[in-house]
């Protein structure tokens, strides 16, 4: 088992976007190819491996992910997306990634997906579960749907009707 972490998303690692004065959700992309992710590895790819795909930022809620093809693969294999450590298969569980795949298939969500919050920064993680045959090209596009769950509400806010 390898754990391929320069894969993941940086973009904005860390961070949550600023968008109104309440939290509101927003949606992180990335796509892995899967030929860089055997570089990285610098051998085949192999079950139990593990992708880091996008960064989770702390206080977080992942409220749903999953991915699609977005270009052909190569290899054939069952892929889970969640977040090691915590459930890895909280999103996708065991979907079987094949060359028979078309371009703009997405994979089966987790009959029983639910939202995972995040105390500290985290990543969402592909899961090589089984392989067949070695993948070895293709792409896959991770999605995920966050919310900042921080406390905006701090000890300096100030009721604007009692000001009144």
């Amino acid at each position: 088992m390898a754990t391929i972490t320069t894969l993941s998303n940086a973009v904005g690692s860390g961070l949550q976007p600023v968008r109104s004065i309440r939290n509101v959700p927003y949606m992180v992309e990335n796509t892995i190819n899967l030929a860089s992710a055997v570089t990285a590895k610098g051998s085949a790819l192999a079950a139990a491996d593990v992708i880091e795909a996008l960064q989770i930022p702390a206080q977080s809620i992942v409220i749903a992910a999953g991915f699609e093809v977005t270009a052909a693969v190569t290899g054939s294999c069952t892929v889970s997306l969640g977040v090691t450590g915590v459930t890895a298969a909280a999103y996708v569980a065991a979907f079987g990634v094949t060359g028979s795949l078309a371009v703009g298939d997405y994979a089966t969500p987790a009959t029983a997906g639910y939202p995972i919050v995040t105390k500290a920064a985290d990543t969402l993680d592909l899961l090589l579960v089984t392989e067949t045959t070695t993948l070895s090209a293709g792409s896959l596009r991770v999605f995920a749907l966050i919310v900042d769950a921080q406390d905006r509400v701090g000890p300096a806010s100030v009721d604007r009707e009692q000001l009144a």
